[in-house]
């Protein structure tokens, strides 16, 4: 199978001398390569390598408008650290050209005038070495793929997983789920308009649903009471902030350490007066903040066993009112002004909070 497919392979020639490139071509159809293409034009064999990625070249070194080692520097690059299937032809029998050439990216080197065996033999080393080259890179890309695939796999694993914990966390305190998607959406928007990046940008989006999974750990008879909490009540309530931070902490993975920061800060407040700490301005990490004002703003829209669902007018307003108190009053200008180019969308997805 092998025989038949290295007398498949495409050969470029390129040689100012159309005599020489003749004799090559007679040489290897008669000994069944058919599929051959020949320039005496180095800028056509170059373009030509560039578009049909050939499995062998014959180049002549010794060209008069561009020699062949400049040549091979433009092959070099198109070919981007790909394996230069190159045989180098040169009239010059000494050593010092067939280093040089070997040095400059060729795979083997033969001098002019040469013996029809051993240039075909040379020939079919190099296609063979090519097309098992071609194998290895194909099966690597293969195994790639399959190792993406599978890193897809577990990483969509991991999130699910997480979501579940946080819609777990959500539903003991009677919300419905819709919450952590709408909060965290409102999260990464407000974090691009500040400049996180992409992928701090995908870590927001899926770190943020975990604000409140500390909640697992808060008695029903604390996070369900329906009334005003009292102080040994409420100082229960405002440790789900560092239960949070004890369930994620230690892990090495990037979305982890974020889900721990916002758990754990998302309660502090500009002026100092949040919990746990009492962090205050930008002592609180930006994505604590970011959370705090997309967190405050979604319960304020989202309808309670204790209250309605407030309209965006009024929430909008909330919002900056505390401007500069419980927010970072850069980031509420950002949010206000996302909140005023997205108002339609918004509307749409808070909906269901007004329908009784």
């Amino acid at each position: 199978m092998l025989n038949e497919e290295i007398f498949k392979a495409k050969i470029l020639i390129i040689d100012d001398q159309k005599l020489h490139i003749g004799l090559l071509e007679d040489i290897l159809r008669k000994s069944g390569y058919a599929n051959i293409e020949s320039t005496t034009d180095p800028q056509e064999g170059i373009e030509f390598y560039k578009d049909k990625k050939p499995d062998l070249i014959l180049l002549d070194l010794d060209m008069p408008k561009i020699d062949g080692f400049s040549v091979i520097e433009q092959l070099k690059e198109i070919a981007d650290g790909e394996r230069l299937p190159l045989l180098a032809l040169s009239p010059d029998r000494g050593q010092d050209i067939c280093l040089k050439a070997l040095e400059a990216g060729a795979t083997d080197f033969i001098a002019k005038p040469y013996e029809g065996i051993e240039v075909l033999v040379r020939i079919r080393n190099i296609i063979e070495a090519q097309f098992l080259n071609n194998q290895v890179r194909d099966q690597n890309k293969i195994l790639e793929e399959k190792v993406k695939d599978r890193t897809r796999e577990l990483t969509d694993t991991r999130l699910d997983i997480i979501r579940r914990l946080a819609r777990a966390a959500e539903c003991r305190d009677e919300d419905t789920g819709t919450h952590i998607v709408r909060m965290s959406k409102l999260c990464v928007k407000l974090g691009q308009a500040v400049g996180l990046d992409s992928h701090q940008s995908e870590l927001l989006l899926n770190a943020s649903p975990l604000h409140d999974i500390g909640k697992i750990g808060i008695p029903d008879s604390v996070l369900l009471k329906p009334g005003k909490l009292d102080t040994s009540e409420w100082e229960i309530m405002k440790s789900h902030t560092t239960l949070a931070a004890q369930l994620l902490t230690g892990s090495d993975s990037e979305l982890m350490k974020m889900g721990e920061t916002i758990a754990l800060t998302h309660h502090e407040k500009w002026d100092g007066s949040g919990y746990p700490v009492g962090l205050k301005g930008e002592e609180i990490p930006l994505v604590g903040r970011i959370v705090a004002i997309c967190d405050v703003f979604d319960a304020l829209l989202s309808k309670r066993p204790y209250k309605k669902a407030w309209a965006i007018d009024d929430a909008v307003a909330e919002i900056g009112y505390a401007s500069g108190k419980h927010f970072d009053p850069e980031l509420v200008e950002f949010f206000l002004e996302i909140i005023k180019n997205d108002r339609e969308a918004i509307e749409k997805d808070y909906q269901c909070e007004r329908e009784e």
